[in-house]
C-alpha cells in the first residue's frame, strides 16, 4: 500500500505543508511567513494533529519528502536523510542562504516529530543534474572550478519536472518526444530549456541569484560593476549581498514600491511600468536564449505564481518572441492547467499551476522504492 507522504516546502518567505496519498492532497497548510526554526517542531506537530482529527485519526504518515533548494554536489538526486547527508548539505548552505538554513531546520524538526519514518531530501537541482558540459561550465580558471566545485547547478527543478509532465499530458504527446522552454516566474524566477524530458539549459547557475530579475533578487548583473562597488569602500560585502538579495529585482526597479507584479500592474507610477518592462524584457531574452539549445520549439510553458496568474506579464513576454513563432496569448487566467494561445497556434503557450508538493511526493516515494 502506498504510504501517506508529508511534504515540507520551506521557501525564503513561506512554508507549505501537504499530506498526500496516491497523488491526492489530503490536507494543506500554507503560511506566507518565513518558517521560525524555534517553532518548527510545534508547527509540524500541530499540522499532523489537526490532520488526524479531520480524518478521524486515521492518517498515518509513512514518509516525509523535503524540498531542498540547493544541496551542492552533496545531493544531486532525491536522497534518504541521515546525519551524514545533513552534514554534507550544510557545507553548501551559504550558496542559498535564503532557502537552505530554514529547510534544514524543518528537516531536523520533522525528524524529531516523526523519527521512525524515512525522510527524503528532494533537491531543486536534480532536474538539471545532467546539464551538458557546455551549459554547466563557467568560463573561469580551471583551478577555481576544480577547487571550489564551480558549475551551474540550476534551480526550480521540482517545478520544471512537474510542469514538463503536465504540459506533455495537455499536448497529448510523450514528454520524451517534446522540446519546450519553460519559465518559472514567481518570487524567484528562472527559465529552462527542456529537450525530451531533460533540462539542457537554464538561467540560474551556481546560486539562485543568477538569471532574470526576481521579486527582490537582482538576477544577472555585470560582475565588473560588482567589483567596482566593492572597491574603495563604496559598499561592504554585507551591504552588497543584502542589496542583491533583498533590495533589487522588481522591488529595486520600482523604487521600493513593491516586489509583487500584482501591485505593479495596478500602479500608475512610472517606476512600476519600468519594473514590469525590464522584467518582461529579461524573461523574453532568456527564453530566446534557451531556445537555442533546442532543435525546435514545441511549446512555451509558464508556471510559478506570476506565470500562473499574471496574464499581463505573459502577454508582455510573448510579444517579444515573434521571431520564435510565438503570438501573444488570447486568454487570461484559467482555473485549471491549459492553453492560453489560440487554437492552432504555431507555438502553443501552456500555463501549468505550480505543484511542487506532488513532485516531492513522487520523488520521495521513488527514493524508497515505491512506484509513485
Amino acid at each position: 500500500m502506498t504510504p501517506v507522504v508529508l511534504t515540507v516546502n520551506a521557501g525564503s518567505s513561506s512554508l507549505r505543508l501537504h499530506l498526500i496519498r496516491d497523488g491526492r492532497v489530503l490536507r494543506v497548510a500554507h503560511s506566507e511567513h518565513s518558517p521560525d526554526p524555534a517553532k518548527a517542531e510545534r508547527t509540524i506537530a500541530d499540522f499532523l494533529g489537526h490532520a488526524g482529527e479531520q480524518d478521524g485519526g486515521r492518517v498515518t504518515v509513512g514518509l516525509v519528502g523535503h524540498r531542498l533548494v540547493h544541496g551542492g554536489d552533496a545531493v544531486l538526486a532525491p536522497t534518504v536523510v541521515d546525519d551524514g547527508v545533513l552534514k554534507a548539505v550544510r557545507r553548501f548552505a551559504d550558496l542559498a542562504p535564503l532557502h537552505v538554513p530554514p529547510a534544514l531546520a524543518l528537516v531536523e524538526a520533522a525528524r524529531r516529530v516523526l523519527p521512525s519514518v524515512p525522510h527524503v531530501l528532494c533537491p531543486d537541482t536534480a532536474f538539471h543534474a545532467g546539464l551538458p558540459a557546455e551549459a554547466a561550465t563557467y568560463p573561469l580558471p580551471s583551478e577555481w572550478r576544480r577547487r571550489y566545485g564551480l558549475r551551474r547547478f540550476g534551480f526550480h527543478g521540482l517545478s520544471y519536472a512537474n510542469a514538463t509532465g503536465r504540459a506533455a499530458e495537455l499536448l497529448g504527446r510523450p514528454a520524451g518526444e517534446l522540446q519546450m522552454v519553460a519559465a518559472h516566474l514567481g518570487g524567484g524566477s528562472s527559465v529552462c530549456a527542456v529537450r525530451e524530458g531533460r533540462s539542457v539549459d537554464t538561467s540560474m547557475g551556481f546560486t539562485p541569484l543568477e538569471g532574470v530579475p526576481m521579486s527582490t533578487r537582482s538576477g544577472s548583473v555585470d560582475p565588473g560593476m560588482l567589483l567596482w562597488l566593492l572597491a574603495d569602500s563604496r559598499l561592504s560585502l554585507d551591504e552588497l549581498r543584502d542589496g542583491l538579495e533583498h533590495g533589487s529585482g522588481l522591488l529595486g526597479l520600482s523604487d521600493g514600491l513593491s516586489g509583487d507584479t500584482r501591485d505593479l500592474v495596478a500602479s500608475p507610477e512610472p517606476a512600476a511600468a519600468l519594473a514590469l518592462a525590464v522584467f518582461a524584457h529579461r524573461v523574453g531574452r532568456e527564453i530566446a536564449a534557451a531556445a537555442t539549445s533546442l532543435d525546435r520549439l514545441d511549446a512555451l510553458v509558464f508556471t510559478g505564481e506570476i506565470g500562473w496568474d499574471q496574464p499581463e506579464v505573459r502577454e508582455a513576454v510573448c510579444r517579444r518572441l515573434g521571431l520564435l513563432g510565438l503570438d501573444p496569448p488570447v486568454r487570461g487566467n484559467l482555473d485549471v492547467d491549459g492553453f492560453v494561445s489560440a487554437p492552432g497556434a504555431r507555438v502553443p503557450v501552456v500555463v501549468v499551476e505550480t505543484r511542487e508538493e506532488l513532485q516531492v511526493a513522487r520523488e520521495a516515494l521513488a527514493a524508497v522504492g515505491h512506484a509513485p
